[in-house]
């Protein structure tokens, strides 16, 4: 037994902890805060399979993440159907966007790519705003407050703690799984040179879709968990540009080469913005402020992210049972 536990990577003793942190911890706001950070967490490591492995920088998740809130919501409120199965629905359609996006864009690289990625979600904007006999425009859309677990809705604060955890630690798994897999070193080797992982015969279109349509799909199903813990969904609190911009500096602060990038970044950053907002709420942006000061030091002096810092890089998979990179390597020659 003992020597089961030794084995295990020391990342999985990382998110123990953390579930234990959630399971005693006691009050109503600090439970607000480690919920919103785990669910962060969760959608920055959707975002980093497509962002960071496959250096596909979008600024546009944010429609990915209303095209799953808003298919769930409506489906619960129209139709009663439970949002757990609405998640899944809304996911399928964000994949099925991300999978258009990236047919219609894949030649384009860099900055153009994360433009036509802005124009999305901008499209996903206007079209929430303008439907209103579907979405009910800028006013936004409530959530009935009817408790069950079909409704995904629950009494006790703690359980969506619990549950975003739970999903924390799923997308994570998934994007641990996808980085030290076969998949994973070709999409590292598309991202550092396309011809090069080309002429190796690696194909980069078909790595791309993938990339995208699964962290679309992932990032979907986060917004459905967004809305049914808020309750109200509306186009400027969950598809502006802005929300897209702090998906992905979560990732980057944290470090995208790194499964627990995402993770480190959302624990750092989620906290403090709830606690500016909370007792620093008569100073308008501040947390905007100290996002960018943050961005601004980490891309100067840690520019691989915080989890290349030696305290947080000895927290990580040894002991995970992927692919060897010899192996991917010989499978492309």
């Amino acid at each position: 037994m003992k020597n089961q536990l030794s084995n295990l990577p020391k990342i999985y003793y990382f998110f123990f902890l953390l579930l234990v942190l959630t399971i005693f911890v006691q009050g109503g706001f600090i439970l607000d805060i480690i919920t919103m950070t785990f669910l962060w967490g969760a959608i920055a490591s959707a975002w980093n399979i497509s962002g960071g492995y496959a250096g596909q920088f979008s600024l546009g998740h944010a429609g990915f993440l209303g095209v799953g809130a808003y298919t769930s919501s409506l489906l619960f409120i129209n139709f009663g159907i439970s949002p757990w199965f609405g998640m899944i629905i809304g996911g399928i359609i964000a994949a099925l966007f991300a999978l258009l996006i990236g047919v219609l864009c894949f030649r384009l690289k860099g900055p153009f790519y994360t433009l036509a990625t802005i124009a999305f979600a901008e499209l996903v904007f206007i079209s929430t705003t303008q439907l209103r006999e579907i979405t009910n425009g800028s006013m936004g859309i409530q959530i009935p407050f009817e408790i069950g677990i079909g409704n995904f809705i629950f009494e006790n604060p703690k359980t969506y703690a619990i549950l975003s955890f739970i999903f924390m630690f799923v997308v994570f798994l998934i994007s641990s799984y996808i980085k030290n897999s076969k998949i994973g070193y070709y999409l590292i080797a598309m991202r550092e040179d396309p011809d090069a992982a080309s002429s190796l015969g690696i194909n980069i279109k078909y790595l791309k879709l993938f990339a995208t349509g699964l962290s679309a799909f992932l990032t979907a199903i986060c917004g459905t968990f967004l809305v049914q813990y808020i309750l109200f969904i509306e186009p400027a609190n969950i598809l502006a540009l802005s929300i897209s911009i702090k998906i992905a500096m979560i990732a980057i602060v944290g470090g995208m080469n790194l499964p627990q990038g995402p993770v480190i970044g959302a624990i750092i950053l989620t906290p403090l913005e709830l606690l500016l907002r909370g007792y620093t709420a008569d100073i308008a942006g501040l947390h905007l402020f100290l996002f960018g000061l943050i961005l601004l030091i980490v891309v100067l002096y840690q520019p691989k992210g915080l989890a290349e810092v030696k305290g947080f890089k000895n927290i990580k998979l040894s002991g995970w049972k992927g692919v060897k990179s010899n192996d991917a390597k010989e499978d492309i020659a």
